[in-house]
């Protein structure tokens, strides 16, 4: 398998799960800085032109919850999904979506608000909404966390763990919503940052356009 990833982007959330998995894979940095994920040879992997992309020994997979759903059920045993309950699997699968759908949607306003509206005071305006919102879209995930699990969906470690723990970490860019709201999701934060494979991943991507700082 090969991971194409950038340093600090959404691609870190799939790049921890073949971490904590253990299976041999390679890693290629697409480097936006100087637009390679708009060269040919990156489009051949990805026509969208973004990060995620895994190659596999059957093709190229993108967008995280599908990487994730595959990554699971390709390895049941590293237990980063439920794969045997197909209820549990939809669940998990269920929790990712939502922060495919809103979360990360969200903060697209902020890194690319020229795609969504035209007009230097409209842009403005959207990515002003963006901190109320991102707290608006933490809410219910702070709220599942306040009985006092440990993990997203109770005791036991998942991937939606590690989807969570890199988007909560977003919040320290100071852009996007107030840590200050999310204990619960902040104290979640850290356990998952706690872990030998969060540490494998960020060494391996070291620096890039986000400092590697905010997932400490």
């Amino acid at each position: 398998m090969k991971l194409f990833y950038y340093p600090g982007a959404c691609s870190l959330v799939p790049h921890i799960a073949l971490e904590e998995i253990g299976a041999p894979f390679d890693t290629r940095k697409v480097d936006f800085a100087l637009g390679e994920q708009l060269s040919a040879e990156y489009l051949s992997v990805n026509p969208a032109g973004r990060v995620p992309a895994l190659r596999t020994d059957r093709g190229v997979i993108t967008e995280i919850p599908a990487i994730l759903g595959f990554l699971a059920r390709t390895f049941p045993e590293s237990g980063l999904m439920s794969v045997t309950d197909h209820f549990e699997f939809a669940r998990m699968q269920g929790f990712h979506m939502y922060i495919a759908t809103t979360l990360h949607v969200l903060f697209r306003h902020i890194s690319r608000p020229e795609f969504i509206i035209d007009g230097d005071e409209e842009r403005r305006a959207l990515v002003a909404k963006v901190p109320e919102m991102a707290d608006h879209y933490f809410a219910p995930i702070e709220q599942r966390m306040a009985d006092g699990r440990r993990w997203v969906h109770g005791d036991r470690y998942s991937a939606s763990d590690i989807y969570l723990y890199v988007f909560a970490s977003y919040l320290n860019l100071g852009d996007r919503g107030d840590p200050g709201k999310v204990p619960n999701i902040w104290a979640h934060r850290q356990r998952v940052r706690s872990r030998p494979a969060v540490d494998r991943a960020l060494a391996r991507e070291g620096g890039g356009m986000l400092s590697m700082a905010i997932f400490d």
